[in-house]
């Protein structure tokens, strides 16, 4: 998947992570992932913002599609348990609601499962 597959796919701001291999890999990762209300992984529902590489440690930037998800532990617990076993030292995972997220995030495999396409 190259660089532009990507950004079409999820608008994901990478930051210290220039090999597009490991871009892939991390985002591979990160679809195993699924929102458990609506069964769709966070990828293609948008919900990754950024991702951070510090040395060997990755930040994950995301949002959640309500504030207040009832399920916010368990997304945030299976995105560390999904890009640990690449080999990073640490995993860290921020949610942020601002910019809240909205349906224009989410890919067209997600429009189309979910019928808005």
């Amino acid at each position: 998947m190259s660089d532009e597959e990507l950004l079409e796919l999820a608008p994901i701001a990478f930051v210290g992570i220039d090999d597009e291999t490991e871009r892939r890999q991390i985002v591979d990762a990160l679809m195993t992932v699924v929102d458990p209300e609506i069964g769709m992984d966070i990828i293609n529902l948008g919900l990754v913002y950024e991702i951070h590489k510090e040395e060997n440690r990755l930040r994950v930037v995301m949002t959640l599609t309500a504030i207040g998800c009832p399920l916010a532990g368990t997304i945030v617990s299976d995105v560390k348990h999904a890009v640990l076993p690449l080999g990073y030292a640490d995993a860290e995972v921020e949610i942020v609601y601002s910019p809240p997220w909205d349906r224009h995030r989410l890919s067209r495999v997600a429009k189309m499962a979910l019928g808005m396409y």
